[in-house]
C-alpha cells in the first residue's frame, strides 16, 4: 500500500474517467484472486494506516456509513479502528435500505464487536467526537444525496472535528468536480486504485481537502494499463525541463514575438513578455501600441519593444519562432487587422485574451496554436454558458479542440489540457492566491517560451501551465495567498522553471 500527499510526495499520475473504474476494480479481483469484499478490507486497512500517520492524535472516531459498498469500507474501518484500541460509533444512513452482500457481510463482522447500536439521522452525536470518517457516497452518486443523508453532510460539515473522505467526498461528483447540491467539505481524501477527474478539477480541491492515494496494489498488479487522463504535479518539470547543454546560446532558446497591449494596458503585454524571458526564451520581441514603449523599456529593458504596425508585424512575424497574440490587444480595428495579419502564418502560435474574444466573433480551426482560455472566454467561443463550462470542465476543453483544433487549455482551478489526439491532463497546482488581474498574462508568456525552446504543443501546455502554477504555490508557502500579484509568481518562475538545477553537478 502506497500513500501519496500533495504536500512532499508524488501523487500517482493515473486518473480514470470515472465509467472506467468499475472495469479496473474487475480487473484488480482478479489480478488478486478475491473480490470486492476482500478489496473492502484492504481500503479499511489504507484508512487506519491513513489515520494513525495524519490523525495520530484521535480518540472517538465517528463513521459515516451509507447503503452501498463505500458504506462497506466504513464498517471495515469501523472494526479495524475498534480492534486498533479507539472509540468508534458509527452512524448509518438508513438501518433499512438492502446493501450488496459484500458490505452487509462487512457490518456484520462490525456488529459482533460493536459496544453499542448504530446511529441514524435525527440521533445526536457524542460530544467528544475528534475525527469524522465521510462513507456515505462513493463515485456511482450522479443525483443529489437523499433527505436524510444530506441532514448527516450538514451535520459533518458543521461538527468542530476533522473530516476524512473515503475514496471522495459524498456528494461531489466523481467526474466533473461538481457538487450535487450538498457534498461533504473534507480535511483529507483518501482515493483508492485511482485518481477521479472530480478529485482535481472543479470544486474538487476545494471539497477534497489534501488528497491521497492508496491504490491497493493497482500499479504493480496492472503496470501495462494505458493512463486516459495524466495528473500532473510540479514532479513532472524535469522530464520536459532538462538542464541546458553547455554550448547552448540565445539562438537556440527561441525567437519570441508577444503581440498586444491597446493603449492604457502595457501592464498586460509585459507580464507575457517578462513571463517569456523568465521561462527560458532566448529573444522576446514585444510589438504594442507606441504609448507603451517607454513604460516597458523602464521596466523590463531585455524586452525588445516596438510599436505595432503592419510593417513591424510582417517583418517579426518572419523572424519569429513562436507568436503571441492577445494579452491586452482589445478589439478595435487596431487588435483586428493585427490579428488578421497573424492568421495568415503558419508559425506556432499561442491565442488568449482578446485574440480569444475575436476568434469568438469569426471561429477558424487551426492545428498550429494553443488556446488558452478562462471559463469566460471558453463560454464565448462554444456559445454556452460559463455554468456550463464549469458543469463539465473535461468536456468543455474537448469541445474547445473538436472546434478550433490545436491545444486548448481551461484556466482555473484544476486547468485541463486537451489536444486533437486524445491527451488529456489535468494540472494539480496552483492556489487561490491568483484570483487576481495578471495571471493569465503570464501562463501565455511561460507557454510561448516552451514553445520557443522546442517543446511540442501539448507538453509545452503542460510544462506552462504547471511550472506557473507551482510558481504561484511558491509564492504562497513563503508570503501566503492573500495579495499574490502576477510579478511575484513572475519572479518564482525562476525556481520552478529550473527544477533540475543547471548548475548541480
Amino acid at each position: 500500500m502506497r500513500v501519496f500527499s500533495t504536500v512532499s510526495e508524488q501523487l500517482p499520475h493515473h486518473c480514470w474517467p470515472v465509467p472506467d473504474v468499475a472495469g479496473l476494480e474487475q480487473q484488480l479481483y482478479q489480478r488478486i484472486g478475491g473480490s470486492a469484499y476482500q478489496l473492502m478490507w484492504q481500503a479499511g486497512e489504507a484508512l487506519l494506516t491513513h489515520i494513525t500517520q495524519r490523525y495520530a492524535e484521535a480518540r472517538h472516531c465517528l463513521v459515516l456509513c451509507g447503503t452501498g459498498n463505500n458504506g462497506g469500507d466504513g464498517f471495515a474501518l469501523a472494526y479495524l479502528l475498534q480492534q486498533s484500541g479507539l472509540e468508534v460509533t458509527v452512524v448509518e444512513a438508513s438501518l433499512h435500505n438492502q446493501r450488496p452482500s459484500e458490505a452487509s457481510r462487512a457490518k456484520v463482522v462490525w456488529e459482533e464487536v460493536a459496544k453499542r447500536c448504530s446511529l441514524v439521522p435525527g440521533d445526536p452525536w457524542p460530544g467528544d467526537v475528534d475525527l469524522i470518517v465521510d462513507a456515505l457516497y462513493g463515485i456511482g452518486l450522479r443525483q443529489p444525496p437523499r433527505d436524510e443523508t444530506q441532514q448527516l453532510i450538514h451535520l459533518a460539515n458543521h461538527f468542530d472535528a476533522p473530516i476524512i473522505a473515503v475514496d471522495i467526498p459524498s456528494g461531489l461528483d466523481a467526474q466533473t468536480g461538481q457538487p450535487l447540491g450538498v457534498a461533504i467539505k473534507a480535511t483529507s481524501t483518501l482515493t483508492f486504485i485511482t485518481l477521479k477527474p472530480g478529485l482535481l478539477t472543479g470544486k474538487g480541491r476545494e471539497y477534497s481537502g489534501t488528497l491521497y492515494s492508496a491504490d491497493l496494489g493497482f500499479t504493480r498488479l496492472c503496470p501495462h494499463e494505458t493512463t486516459p487522463i495524466t495528473c500532473l504535479t510540479e514532479h513532472d518539470l524535469p522530464r520536459w525541463l532538462p538542464p541546458r547543454q553547455a554550448s547552448a546560446h540565445k539562438g537556440d532558446m527561441g525567437k519570441v514575438v508577444v503581440i498586444g497591449g491597446a493603449e492604457g494596458t502595457a501592464g498586460a503585454i509585459r507580464l507575457s513578455g517578462e513571463a517569456a524571458l523568465r521561462s527560458g526564451a532566448g529573444l522576446v520581441r514585444v510589438l504594442t501600441h507606441r504609448s507603451n514603449i517607454l513604460p516597458l523599456l523602464s521596466a523590463r529593458p531585455e524586452l525588445m519593444a516596438a510599436e505595432l504596425t503592419d510593417e513591424s508585424l510582417e517583418e517579426a512575424i518572419a523572424w519569429a519562432d513562436v507568436i503571441a497574440i492577445g494579452p491586452g490587444l482589445g478589439q478595435s480595428d487596431w487588435a483586428k487587422n493585427a490579428l488578421n495579419q497573424v492568421k495568415l502564418s503558419k508559425k506556432t502560435m499561442v491565442w488568449d485574451a482578446d485574440a480569444l474574444n475575436l476568434l469568438a466573433i469569426e471561429p477558424d480551426k487551426r492545428q498550429n496554436r494553443i488556446l488558452t482560455p478562462h471559463p469566460g472566454e471558453a463560454a464565448r467561443l462554444l456559445g454556452i454558458s460559463v455554468a456550463e463550462v464549469e458543469a463539465d470542465r473535461i468536456a468543455a476543453a474537448q469541445q474547445l479542440v473538436n472546434r478550433f483544433g490545436g491545444v486548448a487549455v481551461l484556466k482555473g482551478s484544476g486547468s485541463i489540457i486537451a489536444d486533437g489526439s486524445g491527451q488529456l491532463a489535468i494540472a494539480y497546482v496552483g492556489n487561490p492566491g491568483m484570483a487576481s488581474g495578471g495571471m493569465g498574462d503570464i501562463l501565455t508568456g511561460v507557454i510561448t517560451g516552451f514553445l520557443g525552446q522546442q517543446l511540442a504543443f501539448f507538453e509545452a501546455a503542460c510544462a506552462g501551465v504547471v511550472a506557473h502554477g507551482h510558481a504561484a504555490d511558491l509564492v504562497a508557502q513563503e508570503y501566503g495567498m492573500r495579495g499574490m500579484l502576477a510579478l511575484d509568481v513572475v519572479d518564482k518562475l525562476r525556481i520552478s522553471v529550473n527544477p533540475l538545477h543547471d548548475n548541480d553537478e
